[in-house]
């Protein structure tokens, strides 16, 4: 499963125009993952600047 910090994520939107199947989108200026739609291909993770983005 791939979770964003909260605390981490500045708000930046970089993991949203990097992932392929339009999972991330921004709820009140954080990014947020929808599992359901995830394929866990990780590019996120590398995308995010501020390490925001894990693998859990």
């Amino acid at each position: 499963m791939v979770v964003v910090d909260k605390e981490e994520c500045t708000g930046c939107e970089t993991c949203i125009e990097a992932c392929p199947v339009e999972a991330i989108s921004m709820v009140d200026g954080v990014a947020e993952i929808n599992q359901e739609e995830c394929v866990e291909c990780l590019t996120c993770i590398d995308e995010c600047p501020a390490g925001a983005i894990k693998e859990e």
